[in-house]
């Protein structure tokens, strides 16, 4: 059996498989009936000043049939007192000592308010900090969360002075609402940041009633933006993660999080460079028995990989990914329609007709039948048939010889760039 247990900056975990830090890891209640249920560790929901909070809290987007697509709260951090989180911290990692236990924390951008917090947190047991830089409501307006995440030098500096005093590893959390989130990620390392977690949430509105016309969630009648999270954030979240992963200026472990459901959902992030995982919305969603479906999936993945452990995965597939500019524009693929598993719902031409390359062909066979038919010549591999296809195997992207050597546009600005000086200095 495929061994789960990772390693993220020096902090071990059982599997790869942490709660985030928000409501389900709000007590040490909870925190232990997570364990219990088999998740590997938990960043405990962010300690700072106490808070007060709002009712209604958190609003959701469902997406054709599908509850949860989307999920947004404006819920701030710990409204417990730090005491109370401490002593249950305590608690918690005396029962569950192999159990990874993150402190998440949040204190004004002053040094003395992170040296104090740092120091009482660390003193209870923690395995690590996470420092939270991402919140983008209520705390941002404070200074605080993402209003420090969103310029480096804050986050550099932060970070340095948490560091001065950290005895334990320092996790930076990273926001996404931010042009290039790898500016940020290398303004923690050169804080000294010992690793990256990313995504926090993304700025957002739910949506509106449109027979109250207030915001959801409203607060009286009241509204205001919230954090946006769940499956639909996965993509951007995988895209900030790759793009740290491949940078040459940040080489620190990455905590991938960001609408993680599944345990493929886990093996994605990884193979593009996060060292472990931490999931909200869906623990929310299902309760914390998800985890068993997530471990026993990544353990058989792995076992029919041959892949001994789950380390083994982390980065594979980041050399993969690089830039428009480096693809080649000479490799080709095409749709091919295999008409024995077609239902001739027609969805393929219509796309194609509607909004592609007009390449798809309604023809009669020899008995009559209607069927489709790609004309491959005029085909451009845009996949978009084989995407509103309802039918799996009805539709093929296949590579096709183009009859040219590979060629990216980035070589052949290059080689366009060397005929023009060759030309000049003709001249």
């Amino acid at each position: 059996m495929a061994d789960l247990r990772i390693n993220i900056a020096g902090i071990e975990s059982p599997n790869p498989f942490w709660l985030a830090s928000a409501p389900p890891t709000n007590s040490g209640y909870q925190v232990q009936r997570a364990f219990d249920a088999g998740w590997g560790g938990a960043v405990w929901k962010t300690l700072g000043d106490p808070i007060l909070n709002v009712t209604s809290r958190f609003g959701a987007v469902s997406f054709n049939g599908q509850r949860v697509a989307g999920f947004n709260n404006i819920e701030l951090i710990s409204d417990r007192p730090l005491e109370v989180n401490l002593k249950e911290i305590k608690e918690t990692k005396k029962l569950f000592p192999n159990h990874t236990i993150i402190a998440s924390l949040m204190v004004e951008p002053k040094q003395e308010k992170w040296h104090e917090i740092v120091k009482r947190v660390e003193e209870v047991g923690v395995d690590g900090l996470e420092l939270n830089f991402g919140c983008p409501h209520g705390m941002a307006e404070r200074g605080m969360g993402s209003a420090s995440g969103q310029v480096p030098s804050l986050v550099e500096q932060q970070t340095y002075w948490v560091k001065e005093v950290a005895q334990t590893p320092v996790i930076v959390k990273l926001t996404p609402n931010i042009t290039d989130i790898t500016a940020t990620a290398e303004a923690a390392t050169r804080g000294g940041a010992d690793a990256i977690s990313m995504i926090n949430t993304i700025n957002s509105l739910a949506g509106v009633d449109l027979d109250t016309w207030n915001t959801i969630p409203h607060v009286g009648g009241k509204g205001a933006h919230g954090g946006y999270c769940g499956p639909a954030v996965k993509p951007i979240a995988l895209n900030m993660v790759a793009e740290c992963a491949r940078s040459p200026h940040i080489n620190i472990p990455i905590s991938g999080i960001g609408g993680i459901s599944t345990w493929q959902d886990a093996v994605e992030y990884m193979l593009m460079g996060a060292s472990g995982v931490q999931v909200c919305t869906a623990a929310m969603h299902h309760g914390f028995r998800i985890v068993e479906d997530m471990i026993e999936g990544l353990e058989n993945y792995l076992d029919e990989k041959g892949i001994a452990s789950v380390m083994d995965i982390v980065g594979k597939t980041v050399p993969r990914y690089s830039d428009w500019g480096d693809l080649d524009l000479n490799y080709k693929i095409v749709a091919r329609i295999n008409n024995d598993v077609c239902i001739n719902c027609n969805k393929c031409h219509i796309a194609c007709e509607d909004t592609s390359h007009q390449c798809i062909d309604m023809l009669k066979d020899g008995n009559g039948y209607n069927i489709l038919k790609v004309r491959e010549e005029d085909c451009v591999g845009c996949n978009l048939c084989s995407i509103v296809c309802p039918v799996d195997g009805a539709i093929d992207m296949v590579e096709v010889p183009s009859g040219l050597p590979p060629m990216t546009w980035n070589e052949r600005q290059a080689a366009l760039g060397a005929v023009s000086c060759k030309i000049d200095s003709v001249k």
